[in-house]
């Protein structure tokens, strides 16, 4: 069997590896194998956390919701519970921003629903 000499290629499989872990800290950055087991833990990271941060930004929508509602006397659950029986459709997303950017709109939002 003849010898094969992989040198191009296996260079060029090195060089991306050692491209997308350039800034890791330490040995990562430099030295191919534990360059090459970090960038599969980053890509897996970043997999996982690109699912995560939409669950922390509904999270989040939700804590301002809230918050802005019990001072004018409602708790989340009542809120949203009581715009869906008055059929009101707007996201959380949406009355975070109103809840946080423009509270007289809220506030309207807020007298519809004590009504």
């Amino acid at each position: 069997m003849t010898r094969v000499k992989r040198g191009f290629v296996a260079r060029k499989r090195r060089k991306k590896v050692l491209k997308i872990t350039k800034g890791f800290r330490g040995s990562s950055s430099i030295l191919f194998r534990s360059a090459n087991q970090r960038k599969m833990k980053a890509l897996m990271f970043s997999y996982r956390d690109r699912r995560k941060r939409k669950n922390n930004l509904r999270n989040l929508w939700i804590s301002r919701i809230n918050i802005t509602s019990r001072l004018y006397g409602l708790n989340y659950n009542q809120f949203i519970y009581k715009l869906k029986q008055l059929n009101i459709h707007i996201n959380r997303k949406w009355l975070a921003q109103l809840a946080v950017r423009d509270q007289e709109i809220f506030y309207e939002l807020i007298k519809q629903v004590k009504i």
